[in-house]
């Protein structure tokens, strides 16, 4: 098995500790090289402790699902014989509290969006099929309780096409009832 490692850098600086006037912001380094400027999110310490620009556990909790899924999609949609050409992703993190009252990250909602070459894209039910394929292959999504829910852009798009086809076919029922009512209406006046 592999291992993967991070080091964490933090250093206090002249900051006024024990009153918790200190910086937040630190530094992810990975052992490739990579300094990521780290921070706890305004949303838990406000500015000026943390740093808001920076990257937040959060924000690399869900980057990492997110990344993670691609991955294994890619490596799925290259073994179906799909070309994709651009793989994007707006994945959202929800925090909630647990049953014990901590916050945590309740649930992740992968949005992705898949351009394929030369439009030969799967159909609904074969993207979805890589999607599960590929949360199913996750390390990430496999180490985690949070909940992991995958909206790909042709399943966002069909379902706003089911949507309006059923607000059309209520409107059609609606005025087609009234059409009836009025009939029957003046059948019995008659």
């Amino acid at each position: 098995m592999s291992e993967h490692t991070a080091a964490i850098i933090w250093q206090r600086a002249n900051a006024d500790f024990l009153n918790g006037r200190y910086s937040r912001a630190h530094q992810w380094v990975f052992d490739g090289g990579v300094a990521v400027p780290a921070s706890s999110s305004p949303q838990v310490v406000p500015e000026p402790y943390s740093i808001g620009a920076n990257v937040d556990p959060e924000e690399a909790f869900v980057a990492s699902i997110a990344s993670c899924h691609m991955l294994w999609f890619l490596s799925f949609a290259m073994k179906a014989r799909f070309i994709v050409d651009r793989y994007e992703d707006s994945a959202v993190g929800t925090m909630a509290t647990n049953e014990d009252g901590r916050l945590w990250v309740a649930t992740v909602t992968l949005l992705p969006r898949v351009s394929y070459s030369d439009g030969r894209g799967p159909s609904l039910n074969e993207e979805d099929a890589l999607h599960h394929a590929a949360h199913d292959a996750c390390f990430i999504a496999n180490s985690v309780r949070t909940k992991i829910v995958v909206q790909s852009a042709l399943y966002r798009e069909g379902m706003a096409a089911y949507k309006e086809g059923n607000r059309i076919y209520h409107n059609a029922m609606h005025k087609l009832s009234d059409l009836l009512f009025i009939d029957v209406l003046a059948l019995l006046k008659t």
